[in-house]
C-alpha cells in the first residue's frame, strides 16, 4: 500500500511540473474533405470524409474539425496499406492562430523589436517618445500550469495590459491606455499569432516501418443538419398520360460541401439513439438548427414515410482521396434499391453551409385515370343528440349535409422509381389545376393524388327510420330495442362523359343490406381510416357505457360508373340497438 501511495504521489508531482504541450500552429492542421453524403428526409445525414492527410513522425493525424454525431455512428479508418487506426482522440487543445492585426495592441504584439514613436495621452514634456518594442509581458501556459493546483484545467496565456519599451533612459512599462498614437519607423508586420482553444480530432495510426508523409483516411458519422425535401410537378394531358418531374430542395446547415456525391433516400431509417450526441462531440447538444430540422416541424411530419432500414453509400471512383472531374451543375446519375430504402444519386453537389439548392432528379411518363371519391361519415343517433345544445345541432347538420365529391388522379407507377411522399403541383398543360400531396407509391402500385372538389359531380343523402322493435336484444340482464333505418345516396353527373366514383358510407350500428352492387361490412374503428375514428364532435354527447357492447361501426362501399348527365341511386339499410 505504501508503495502505491508513493507511486501516486510521484505521478501527481510529475503531472504538476510536466506542463502543457506546445500550441500547434493552426496552419499545420488539415480538414478531411467531404466526399459523399447520404441525406434523409428527417434531417439526418450520413457524411463520408475521405482524403490524404498529413501524418506526423509520431503517427498522428490532426484534424481541425469535430463533428457532433449521433451516438454510436462515428467511425474513423484508413485505407493506407500496412497502416491501421489504433485510436481517435477528441480533445480541447491550444492552437496558434495567425490573424490580421485590427487594433493598436495587436500591432504592438506582432512587432517585437520594432522602433516606434509614441505620442502619449498625458506626456509630461509634450514631446513624443522614441522607443523600441521589447514585447508584452506574458505568463505562458507552462508557467500558469506550474502555479495552479494539480489537475487544473489548461489555460491560455495571460498578457499584461501594457507594453515593455526600451528607451534612451532604460526599460519602461507603458499601459496601453496611455498610448494616444503609434508610428512605426519601418513597415510593421500586419499579422499576429495568438493562442486559442480548439476542439480537435487526433487519429493515431500505426504500421510497420517508417511512417509515410500522408495517409489515406476516412471518417463517417450520422449527424443532423442536412436534409432533402422532394417535390413533384405532375402535368396531365387529359388523355390518360402524365409527365411526372421530381426535384429535390437541399437544405444545408451543417458543413460546406464541395463537389460531393449526394445520395437522396426515399424512406426514413431508424436511429435508435438519434436524440443522444456521441461523447466525441465534446458538447452536450448540437447547435440549434433551423425550422426544417425541428422534430415537430410540419414538413418533418408530412414527408415521413415510416420506412425502417439501414443506410448505405457507394465508394468514390478513383479510390480514397481521388479527385473527381469538375462539373458546373449537379448531375442526377441514377438510383439504387437498398433494402427498404430507395436511393437517388446526384453527383457534383457544391453547397455552402447555410445555403439552399434545388436540383432536378427524375422525369418519367405514367398512366393515370380520373377518379371521383365520396366519403360519408357517420352521425350520432337521435337518442344521443336529444340533450345537445342548438348550436351543436346546427353544426352537426352542416357537417352531414355538406357532401363533397373529390376529384383525384389515380396514378399507376410503372416507372423505375417509387413515388415518395411530397408536395405535388398538378397542371393541365400550362394551366395550374391544384397542389396536392403525393403519397408513397411503390413501383408497380397505384397512388391517388388529390386535385380538387368536383363541381360537376354532386351527391345528396337521405336517411329515415323504418321500424322500431322493443325487446329485440337481451344482454347482461338488460333489454334493448332495435331501430331499423334505410338510406340512399344519389350521385348526379353533369359532365359530358361517364365518371368512375368510389363511395364509402359509414354508419353507427350494424349494416344489413346494400344495393347497386355495393358491399357491406363491420369495421374496427381503431384500425381503419380516420373516418371511423372518434370525430371531433364525439365528446359533445353523453354516450351510455353499454353503447359499444351492443353496437359497432358499419361500412358500405360502392365502385360505380355514372353515365354522362345521368343520376344513380345507392340504397342501403342498417340498424342499431338502444335502451
Amino acid at each position: 500500500m505504501r508503495t502505491w501511495i508513493a507511486a501516486i504521489a510521484v505521478l501527481a508531482a510529475a503531472a504538476a511540473h510536466a506542463g502543457p504541450e506546445q500550441a500547434q500552429p493552426l496552419s499545420a492542421l488539415a480538414r478531411m474533405p467531404v466526399r459523399e453524403v447520404t441525406l434523409f428526409k428527417d434531417g439526418h445525414a450520413l457524411l463520408l470524409h475521405q482524403g490524404a492527410m498529413p501524418l506526423s513522425a509520431g503517427g498522428h493525424v490532426a484534424m481541425d474539425y469535430l463533428p457532433a454525431p449521433v451516438l454510436g455512428t462515428f467511425w474513423v479508418s484508413t485505407a493506407a496499406k500496412g497502416l491501421k487506426v489504433t485510436s481517435v482522440t477528441a480533445t480541447r487543445r491550444r492552437v496558434l492562430a495567425e490573424r490580421t492585426c485590427l487594433t493598436q495592441q495587436e500591432l504592438i504584439e506582432a512587432n517585437p523589436g520594432a522602433d516606434v514613436v509614441i505620442e502619449e495621452k498625458e506626456a509630461r514634456d509634450g514631446k513624443p517618445l522614441e522607443a523600441r518594442i521589447v514585447g508584452i509581458p506574458t505568463r505562458d501556459a507552462a508557467e500558469l500550469a506550474s502555479l495552479d493546483p494539480p489537475f487544473s484545467p489548461e489555460k491560455l496565456p495571460e498578457r499584461a495590459p501594457a507594453v515593455l519599451l526600451k528607451t534612451a533612459a532604460g526599460l519602461t512599462l507603458m499601459p496601453f491606455d496611455r498610448i494616444k498614437s503609434l508610428t512605426f519607423k519601418a513597415e510593421p508586420k500586419r499579422k499576429v499569432a495568438q493562442e486559442e482553444f480548439r476542439s480537435l480530432l487526433t487519429a493515431s495510426v500505426r504500421g510497420e516501418g517508417a511512417a509515410p508523409a500522408t495517409a489515406d483516411m476516412a471518417m463517417m458519422y450520422v449527424q443532423k443538419g442536412l436534409r432533402w425535401i422532394p417535390s413533384y410537378k405532375v402535368t396531365v394531358d387529359g388523355k390518360g398520360f402524365a409527365v411526372v418531374k421530381l426535384q429535390a430542395t437541399l437544405v444545408n446547415e451543417l458543413i460546406d460541401l464541395e463537389d460531393v456525391t449526394a445520395n437522396l433516400v426515399v424512406g426514413v431509417p431508424t436511429f435508435a439513439f438519434k436524440e443522444m450526441t456521441d461523447p466525441m462531440a465534446l458538447q452536450e447538444q448540437v447547435a440549434r438548427l433551423g425550422q426544417y430540422f425541428q422534430a415537430d416541424a410540419g414538413t418533418s411530419q408530412m414527408l415521413g414515410n415510416a420506412i425502417m432500414s439501414q443506410a448505405r453509400f457507394g465508394e468514390r471512383p478513383g479510390g480514397m482521396g481521388g479527385a473527381a472531374a469538375p462539373a458546373p451543375e449537379p448531375e442526377a446519375a441514377g438510383q439504387e434499391q437498398a433494402e427498404d430504402l430507395f436511393v437517388y444519386t446526384v453527383k457534383h453537389i457544391s453547397l455552402k453551409k447555410g445555403a439552399r439548392m434545388v436540383a432536378p432528379i427524375a422525369e418519367f411518363t405514367l398512366k393515370y385515370r380520373d377518379i371521383y371519391t365520396l366519403e360519408v361519415p357517420f352521425a350520432p343517433p337521435p337518442e344521443v343528440r336529444a340533450g345537445s345544445s342548438g348550436g351543436r345541432d346546427a353544426e352537426m347538420a352542416l357537417l352531414l349535409t355538406s357532401l363533397k365529391v373529390a376529384h383525384k388522379l389515380r396514378i399507376t407507377n410503372k416507372s423505375e422509381y417509387p413515388l415518395t411522399t411530397a408536395p405535388a403541383l398538378v397542371c393541365l398543360g400550362d394551366r395550374v389545376l391544384a397542389q396536392g400531396l403525393m403519397t408513397y407509391t411503390a413501383i408497380g402500385g397505384d397512388g391517388d393524388l388529390d386535385v380538387t372538389q368536383a363541381v360537376d359531380v354532386r351527391a345528396k343523402r337521405t336517411d329515415k327510420e323504418t321500424a322500431r322493435k322493443s325487446g329485440a336484444l337481451e344482454w347482461n340482464g338488460a333489454s334493448y330495442s332495435r331501430i331499423d333505418l334505410s338510406g340512399s345516396l344519389t350521385l348526379d353527373n353533369f359532365r359530358s362523359e361517364a365518371v368512375d366514383v368510389e363511395v364509402t358510407r359509414f354508419v353507427l350500428g350494424h349494416p344489413d343490406t346494400v344495393g347497386a352492387g355495393g358491399k357491406s361490412e363491420m369495421v374496427n374503428a381503431f384500425e381503419e381510416s380516420r373516418a371511423t375514428a372518434a370525430p371531433h364532435w364525439w365528446g359533445w354527447y353523453g354516450w351510455p357505457g353499454w353503447w359499444s357492447h351492443v353496437n359497432g361501426t358499419g361500412r358500405f362501399t360502392w365502385h360505380v360508373k355514372v353515365p354522362a348527365r345521368k343520376s344513380m341511386e345507392l340504397p342501403y339499410t342498417w340498424h342499431y340497438f338502444w335502451r
